[in-house]
This record gives C-alpha cells, sequence and structure tokens, in this order.
C-alpha cells in the first residue's frame, strides 16, 4: 500500500514535468493533424503536417503561436523559391547551391529565426520532383494544416500555467542565499582559514547557476502567462516574479563581494578570530536578519493569496528594521575596532557597504519603485510597437473633442 501511494505520488509529479506536457500534447497534436491531412491533401502520406505540428506545439500557448507563424513563413518563403528557380532552371549540382543560398538569404530576411534551414530544405524538397506546382502548394497546405491544428490544441486544451515551478526556484534561490548568509554569520567569531573562507566565497559564486536556472523557469512561466485565457493578471505577475528575480540576482552579486572581503579579512587573520566577541555578535545578528528577510522576501513576490502576501510584507518591513538596529550597532564597534587595526578599514567599510546594499534592495519602497518603472517601460514598449494605432486614437479622441465643442 505504501509503495502504490508513493507510485501515484510519482505520477501526479511526473504529469507537472513540462517534458512530459510537451510530450502528450506534441504526440497527440501530430497525430490529429495526420488525419486531417490524409483528408484534405492528395497526397498519400501527408507527414508535413504531422512535423510542423511537432515542431509547432511547444508548452505555452504564446510559444505554440509565434513558433506556428513562423514555421508557415519559412515553408512558403521555402516553396516561392523552389517555384522561381523550377521556372528558370532544372536540377542541376549548381542550381541546387544557388536554391540554398538563396533560401538561406531569404530566411534571414523574412526572419523566421530558428527556422532559416526550413526554408532550404522546403525548397529542396519541392525542386526534386517532377510536378512543382501541384507538389508545392500541398506542401503550403500541409503546414497550415499543422500549424492550424497545433494551434486551436493550445486554444481549446489550455496549457498549464508554469508560475508554480518559477516560484519554487526563486524560492529555493532565497534559501541557499539565506543559509549562506547563516554560514557566513556563525563563523564570524571563530578562528577562519584562508581555505574555509575561500569554500564560502565559491559558494557564493555558485549562486550565478542558481540565478540562471531561475530565470530560465521564469522565462518559461512569462511565456506561459502570455496570452492564455485562464490568466487574467498575467503581465502583472511576470513583472512582479522578474523584478524580484532582479533584486535576488543584485543580492546574489553583493554576496559574493561580502564573501570576497571575509575571505580577504581571513588573510590578515590567520592567528585568531575575524572579530572580537561584541563585533562578531552584531554581525551575526545583522547576518541574521538579512538571511530571514531574504526568505521573507521571496515569499512576498512569490504569494498568491493577498493574506499570505500582506503577513510577508510585514515580517519583511520588521526584519529590515531590526537588521538596520543591527547595523548601526555593528558599525559603531567596527570604528572602534578599526582604529586599533587601521590597515583593515577599508575591509570593514566594504562589510558595511555590502549590508547596506542588500537592505536597500530588499526594501518594499524599493520593490515597489522597480515594479512601477517596469510597467511604466511596458507601457512605452507597447505604445511604441503600435504607433499606427496611437495615431488613430488620437486622431478619433481629437475628433471627438471638436465634434462637442
Amino acid at each position: 500500500m505504501p509503495e502504490m501511494i508513493v507510485t501515484v505520488r510519482s505520477l501526479v509529479r511526473l504529469r507537472r514535468e513540462p517534458v512530459v506536457v510537451q510530450a502528450v500534447r506534441s504526440t497527440a497534436a501530430a497525430v490529429v493533424s495526420y488525419v486531417v491531412a490524409l483528408w484534405l491533401s492528395s497526397e498519400p502520406a501527408p507527414l508535413t503536417a504531422p512535423l510542423t505540428a511537432l515542431l509547432v506545439v511547444q508548452v505555452t500557448l504564446y510559444t505554440t503561436l509565434t513558433t506556428g507563424i513562423r514555421r508557415v513563413n519559412s515553408v512558403v518563403a521555402g516553396v516561392l523559391v523552389a517555384i522561381g528557380f523550377s521556372a528558370l532552371v532544372g536540377l542541376t549540382w549548381w542550381s541546387l547551391g544557388l536554391v540554398i543560398l538563396t533560401s538561406l538569404v531569404v530566411g534571414h530576411l523574412v526572419r523566421v529565426d530558428e527556422f532559416v534551414p526550413e526554408v532550404a530544405i522546403s525548397a529542396m524538397l519541392v525542386l526534386g520532383v517532377t510536378q512543382v506546382a501541384a507538389v508545392a502548394w500541398d506542401r503550403v497546405l500541409e503546414t497550415l494544416i499543422g500549424a492550424v491544428v497545433g494551434l486551436l490544441f493550445n486554444v481549446f486544451l489550455a496549457p498549464p500555467v508554469w508560475v508554480a515551478p518559477a516560484s519554487e526556484a526563486i524560492t529555493s534561490l532565497a534559501g541557499r542565499m539565506r543559509e549562506l548568509l547563516y554560514h557566513l554569520g556563525d563563523e564570524l567569531a571563530e578562528h577562519t582559514p584562508v581555505e574555509k573562507a575561500a569554500a564560502r566565497l565559491h559558494e557564493a559564486r555558485r549562486l550565478d547557476n542558481d540565478v540562471a536556472h531561475v530565470d530560465s523557469a521564469l522565462r518559461q512561466a512569462e511565456d506561459s502567462l502570455r496570452l492564455n485565457p485562464r490568466v487574467k493578471e498575467g503581465l502583472l505577475f511576470r513583472l512582479v516574479l522578474r523584478t524580484g528575480l532582479d533584486t535576488l540576482e543584485i543580492c546574489a552579486v553583493v554576496l559574493r563581494v561580502c564573501s570576497r572581503t571575509l575571505t580577504d579579512l581571513a588573510k590578515t587573520r590567520t592567528d585568531g578570530p575575524l572579530f572580537s566577541d561584541p563585533l562578531a555578535e552584531a554581525l551575526r545578528e545583522l547576518f541574521s536578519h538579512m538571511a530571514i528577510a531574504v526568505e521573507n522576501f521571496a515569499v512576498l513576490i512569490t504569494a498568491q493569496i493577498t493574506a499570505s502576501a500582506e503577513e510577508a510584507e510585514v515580517r519583511l518591513t520588521q526584519e529590515l528594521a531590526a537588521a538596520r538596529v543591527s547595523r548601526e550597532r555593528a558599525a559603531r564597534l567596527l570604528e572602534e575596532e578599526a582604529r586599533s587595526r587601521p590597515g583593515t578599514w577599508q575591509l570593514y567599510g566594504a562589510l558595511l557597504a555590502d549590508a547596506d546594499r542588500v537592505l536597500d534592495e530588499l526594501g518594499v519602497e524599493k520593490r515597489s519603485e522597480r515594479l512601477v518603472e517596469e510597467l511604466d517601460r511596458h507601457s512605452r514598449a507597447q505604445r511604441a510597437g503600435r504607433p499606427l494605432l496611437g495615431r488613430l486614437w488620437r486622431g478619433l479622441w481629437r475628433y471627438r473633442s471638436t465634434a462637442d465643442r
């Protein structure tokens, strides 16, 4: 019985994996497109339709739509190139090379991105048959069937929203940053060999790989929110997660610099602890509050329920306030200790600057400011991408204003 429960849970988790979802949806779309192509096309084995469906159907509706458009454009461009060359020259070694070169150039001109080779492939397949015109338009028809089936497959069977995996990745990144801060704080009052401090520095550097992993998961989540009928506030979700990741990425960089500073301090303190007991305790409290603040920040940006978000914001504000109190106490003690060790004042100042940067980035005001900036930037980008609609709207508004007067 327990083994059966474990198996069921494994299947449930497997059902949520992007690779599994992609395989099932692509297979179903390919089979449906092949059946439709058998009915509409004159080809005995219209394999272009399922091939197109395999390439078009992606995990999200947005990527399905954009991929389908580029795929159809590439096939149509290749067919037109083949028709043009078939009317002028036959199939020889030099004409084949010229067709391939022309197709690749045309593919870049029509901006089909990863489907540039498909332009040349379509041109070669069409050019190699005797009845060029009939085969050419059958190929276009099959491509359209595959693209339309793939698009409808995602329209009527709405793809999943991949916000949860992205949120889990952000939470995991914040957890590793929290653990690093705890470790750094616990080692301040003890003798820290250079090798041990360098190990913490390498741990901080590995956060860059974690940020890249989270960025990949977040891009998938952003695509799943675009044009998804099940999401009403997809833009806001995207921007909240994106700006939150930007903040955590900045904090990861600052933690790497902080680890570098502590490593440099370890090189100067080969026979004792890095700091005196009162100063080490103040810094440990500061790092502890920063660790909890990072964790609460991740909860805040990934919370889907308003109550959870409000609770996380309250906890984050409290931890940041406590961290600033600890920072002031640590600053006074660092200033006193720097007088007795004048050669380390630059490293002490660097530690305070790193703490200030993390506390500033995690602040609620900074987060709101960055979110407003991203919303404004997105609005400007939309207006710049649709200048004709903007001019028509402004012209209509001026006309209505004149008519009212």
